[in-house]
């Protein structure tokens, strides 16, 4: 998926003169990006998460309602829907790039919380990070990934 996703934003950028329409390469990130969300809250148990929160009646997924990568998804996830939004109400070609470039951020931001999410997971079901200093130690790694 990244490979995909990193070699359709740098063609995109590296012929940016000569795209003429920017509607058919946000539509796509537009997509890829709402997939990736969904991935993510699948395997996270987002759904879960927010049912237990509201009447508890189930477990919660593997991550808390309130968590660095739940509030960095979201904010990755509205970045794409403003940018989604936006793109059909832009006047011109180059505001609809520099939508395309905010979704391609959000596509990003959200690809990593994916990453980081599942190496800290894993670490943390082996055994490899336990404690309250050792999330604080994943969630500083969560923040770098993202710089």
């Amino acid at each position: 998926m990244i490979i995909a996703l990193v070699g359709f934003i740098g063609y995109s950028v590296w012929n940016r003169n000569t795209i003429s329409y920017w509607e058919c390469r946000n539509l796509f990130l537009l997509m890829y990006g709402l997939v990736i969300c969904c991935f993510a809250a699948a395997r996270d148990g987002l759904d879960k998460t927010i049912q237990a929160a509201v009447d508890g009646s189930c477990i919660p997924g593997i991550f808390p309602l309130i968590s660095i990568p739940t509030i960095v998804g979201c904010i990755g996830a509205a970045m794409i829907i403003v940018a989604a939004v936006a793109t059909p109400i832009a006047k011109s070609q180059r505001m609809r790039e520099i939508w395309f470039y905010v979704m391609c951020c959000g596509v990003n931001i959200n690809y990593n919380v994916i990453c980081t999410s599942k190496i800290s997971f894993t670490c943390s079901k082996q055994g490899i990070f336990n404690g309250f200093h050792d999330n604080v130690f994943i969630n500083t790694f969560f923040l770098l990934q993202l710089i």
